[in-house]
């Protein structure tokens, strides 16, 4: 199996040769800029303890926005994630801010996620009703400083205009290691599983669409 390498200050630049529809993050720019998720200092234990102590069912659910980003071939946009030692994709998302409006998070979190900004991007819908997810007992607790149960997502379709150079996932606030197009039946078998239900539900929603 051949890869392509070259450092890059103190980082290496990965491109795949054998499957060169995967963008990997640094590839096609001039420096890397990937992070490394960092491991808890706290102790397993600490942590169990906490964990039990949790009521899951009085915590609120976190508001969030979601994009399934297709390209004029009706693929999807989908990421893997830097802070996940699973094979696991998904879509661009993110927590809506404080007063701010769910279509202008979707647009902020997409710029943030995939480096595409508004002027590229035509929002075709946005989903009938926010859909919802539970996080497994094992990320209670540890997500978002253990303030909510789950997330409520709102989440919209939109048209990618661009060019395949205009996505850079090696943003400031970089989410993913590497990305590529999915086709639509795809995506429910990328993500997690405990998201998986609402994939399906968002799939179902948007196909006619896509």
């Amino acid at each position: 199996y051949e890869i392509g390498v070259r450092l890059v200050g103190s980082e290496m630049c990965i491109r795949d040769r054998h499957h060169p529809r995967l963008y990997l993050s640094g590839a096609g720019h001039s420096e890397c800029q990937g992070r490394h998720p960092r491991q808890s200092d706290r102790p397993q234990g600490d942590r169990r303890r906490s964990d039990r102590m949790i009521d899951a069912s009085a915590l609120p659910y976190r508001p969030c926005a979601g994009v399934m980003l297709a390209n004029r071939h009706g693929r999807v946009f989908v990421g893997q994630r830097l802070d996940s030692a699973e094979d696991a994709w998904q879509m661009p998302q993110g927590g809506i801010d404080p007063g701010e409006d769910a279509e202008d998070a979707a647009i902020r979190e997409l710029g943030e996620e995939t480096g595409v900004h508004a002027g590229l991007v035509d929002i075709i819908a946005r989903s009938k009703t926010e859909h919802f997810y539970d996080l497994p007992d094992h990320l209670m607790g540890k997500m978002w400083g253990g303030k909510y149960r789950g997330q409520r997502q709102s989440w919209f379709l939109m048209r990618f205009m661009g060019e395949d150079s205009d996505v850079d996932i090696a943003t400031r606030h970089q989410e993913f290691r590497a990305w590529r197009w999915a086709e639509l039946d795809e995506l429910e078998r990328l993500i997690v599983p405990f998201k998986r239900q609402l994939y399906r539900a968002i799939v179902d929603e948007f196909r006619p669409l896509v």
